[in-house]
């Protein structure tokens, strides 16, 4: 099977390279490891499945549409955060492609979402006086249910013209004098290859640039739990902005402490990467499915150098310490936590805030390193300061949440490897963290490629 451009990956990145391929004339084919979307189903009900099974391929994580796909759908337009492809393409054209992305997904059933703006805030003030640092960006906030939209429309206007391999796992990429040979349930060539493996693809990244003598660079680890609230504490700052990323520098160690990924009425949820179960949070448009309670990560970075470089296995470690100790998740009140106890179920199940999870109430200080935890202690009473109740003795903190990144890969400006051709986007470059930013990175190199077979012709 020989194509123009294959493309590893139906994630964000791999979706907008294939949006931007798929009237161009050239044989254009995407290998995903999980299913198309609407065969993309967890098991866990809640009911006779209530935590994870383990399954082969992670629904939530692999098919069409990434790790983002059951996401609360929020793309970031800034350049404060969410990746550093601005350090590649320029801050102005990084900028310019995440506004197209949005303008994309508002053709396909987003156009009657809101867009948020931290611009002209007062909010922004009343951070700064008590030594919170509110990051700039303009948020498209799709939800989970019309991010699925978007999602299934973008994929029906694809699937007639690009080719998809659905629960194809690819086990290698060779370099051949014409392309490259790409080794799946058979053998596949192309001219140019885009790799968009996403976070969950680490590993199998890892391997490839080895085995390719691809340079890779130590990237950080976000550790951290994930804070559920009563949906009032946040209220006036999730009406007016939505997604507030604040940065807190804390005074005992100086390290920075940082919100992430903020659902309000949403839900908290269990993800699993590379079998170690780990908590995220999901929100919805559809005020039918939202819930009394606001829920955020508390995150922590860590970066490494020699001679331990292993970060995300330093990330991994604990995780699967809370894998261990409460069978997956574990939940603990913010009052347990500060006065040395472990929660209860009794009191879990007479708390104000009601969990929506189902974890298992327990210590988090045995798992969390000190550092880390004073930390998130810290930044939860200097959040209370712009938030009050935010260190009520209900608030709720779900852990471990970690955000693992993978290894840097040394592409040029164009995104392009070593190999000339070669071709690394998306949340597995390590260069992109966001939605927004992996998106952009699809547009862009598909672009490249354009310009490379016009030049060509």
């Amino acid at each position: 099977m020989n194509y123009d451009i294959i493309i590893i990956g139906a994630g964000p990145g791999g979706i907008f390279s294939a949006y931007e391929l798929r009237d161009s004339g050239l044989k254009v084919a995407v290998f995903e490891d999980g299913n198309e979307l609407s065969k993309r189903k967890c098991p866990i009900d809640g009911k006779k499945v209530k935590s994870c099974i383990n399954c082969k391929t992670c629904s939530i994580m692999s098919g069409f549409g990434g790790a983002g796909a059951f996401s609360d759908g929020k793309y970031n337009i800034t350049n404060d955060f969410g990746g550093s492809l601005y350090e590649h393409i320029g801050k102005v054209n990084a900028l310019a492609l995440m506004e197209y992305v949005d303008k994309i997904n508002a053709k396909h059933g987003g156009a009657q979402t809101k867009l948020y703006s931290t611009a002209g805030s007062d909010f922004h003030k009343i951070c700064t006086q008590n030594k919170l640092n509110l990051l700039n960006a303009k948020v498209r906030h799709l939800g989970t249910d019309i991010n699925y939209t978007v999602l299934s429309n973008i994929y029906e206007e694809l699937k007639g013209k690009i080719d998809f391999y659905f629960n194809t796992h690819v086990n290698d990429i060779k370099k051949t004098a014409d392309g490259f040979e790409v080794i799946a349930d058979k053998n596949y060539t192309c001219k140019y290859c885009i790799v968009s493996a996403g976070r969950s693809g680490s590993k199998w990244m890892e391997t490839v640039c080895k085995n390719l003598n691809i340079v890779t660079h130590s990237n950080r680890v976000d550790i951290g739990v994930r804070v559920e609230l009563a949906a009032e504490v946040f209220e006036h700052i999730t009406d007016e902005l939505y997604e507030s990323k604040i940065v807190y520098t804390t005074e005992k160690y100086e390290d920075k402490v940082r919100t992430f990924c903020m659902n309000p009425r949403g839900i908290v949820v269990n993800e699993n990467t590379n079998g170690i179960i780990t908590v995220n949070g999901h929100s919805f448009e559809d005020e039918s499915r939202k819930t009394n309670n606001t829920n955020f990560a508390l995150l922590v970075s860590k970066h490494f150098s020699e001679p331990f470089k292993d970060s995300n296995g330093y990330g991994e470690s604990i995780a699967r310490l809370s894998n261990m100790l409460g069978g997956g998740v574990i939940v603990q009140r913010f009052g347990d936590m500060v006065r040395g106890r472990r929660s209860t179920q009794k009191r879990i199940e007479e708390n104000l805030v009601v969990p929506t999870l189902s974890a298992t109430p327990g210590d988090l200080s045995l798992i969390l390193p000190k550092r880390i935890l004073d930390g998130i202690i810290e930044m939860i009473y200097a959040l209370d300061k712009v938030a009050k109740g935010t260190a009520n003795d209900e608030t709720l903190l779900y852990g471990v949440e970690v955000k693992f990144y993978n290894m840097e890969v040394e592409t040029d400006e164009n995104l392009e490897a070593r190999h000339k051709g070669l071709y690394i986007i998306g949340d597995g470059s390590g260069v992109t963290h966001s939605l927004s930013h992996a998106s952009a990175s699809g547009v862009y190199v598909a672009r490249h490629i354009l310009s490379n077979t016009a030049g060509a012709k």
